[in-house]
């Protein structure tokens, strides 16, 4: 949510370049070469360490009351980035000033309840790498459909590892983890959204942390739900 200089903006473009090819490989990558993907650390620490991504959903994290689990407990967190929450808080504020309500100025405008629901969509009880996943094709869901996860807040997300072609043959090539909002579980073609994953298999001392892509979907996936539940809750 912090505003950055030219400087800094560039220098994030250029690290999530990067970042987008490290679910290519089972192995991590970073900056051009193989590194370990263990983090000393809580996934919160790696949150932190990493502010230019992060620093607003590690805000939204201690709002929500969830920062004690993703220190300790044994997960698999689907990171959302700031610009994720960037967009939804400007579509979000839109909505607001159409109906005549206030707008947030803050994060902490925004109820408890409300940041505690969605932020819990991006969690999931155990630690799950890329090789734990199945496999899914966009295009063939019938038959590699990914699979269906409850996640914390028992919301259906499906989450599957697309295979790229490589050489003219299918399914050879890279492999990378999407994450999936299934308003309609028992439609398998049917998903609201999807966003991939940019880079996998960070695992902090307790848990494994699949970095999503750095694009323009909307933090919660669904800012329409988020508007009404916002709205309930500030009757």
């Amino acid at each position: 949510m912090k505003k950055t200089n030219y400087l800094k903006y560039f220098g994030g473009l250029m690290l999530i370049a990067l970042m987008n090819v490290s679910c290519k490989k089972d192995n991590y990558y970073k900056d051009g070469g193989i590194t370990s993907p263990v983090f000393n650390g809580t996934v919160m620490d790696y949150l932190h360490a990493k502010p230019f991504y992060f620093d607003s959903v590690e805000t939204i994290v201690k709002l929500a009351g969830l920062d004690s689990i993703l220190n300790k407990d044994s997960l698999t967190f689907f990171a959302p980035t700031n610009r994720s929450v960037s967009n939804l808080v400007r579509n979000f504020n839109k909505s607001l000033y159409l109906v005549g309500k206030d707008t947030i100025k803050t994060l902490a405008d925004v109820p408890q309840a409300v940041w505690k629901k969605y932020m819990s969509m991006y969690i999931f009880r155990g630690v799950n790498l890329l090789k734990d996943y199945p496999q899914i094709d966009f295009d063939l869901l019938q038959v590699y459909g990914g699979q269906n996860y409850l996640s914390l807040n028992n919301t259906v997300m499906n989450i599957g590892v697309t295979y790229a072609t490589s050489g003219g043959v299918k399914y050879v090539g890279y492999r990378q983890l999407n994450l999936s909002y299934a308003p309609n579980p028992s439609g398998v073609a049917n998903y609201f959204t999807r966003v991939p994953v940019a880079s996998c298999n960070i695992q902090p001392h307790h848990a494994a942390v699949h970095v999503l892509a750095d694009n323009d979907k909307y933090f919660a996936f669904d800012p329409g739900s988020f508007f009404n539940d916002y709205l309930h809750y500030k009757q």
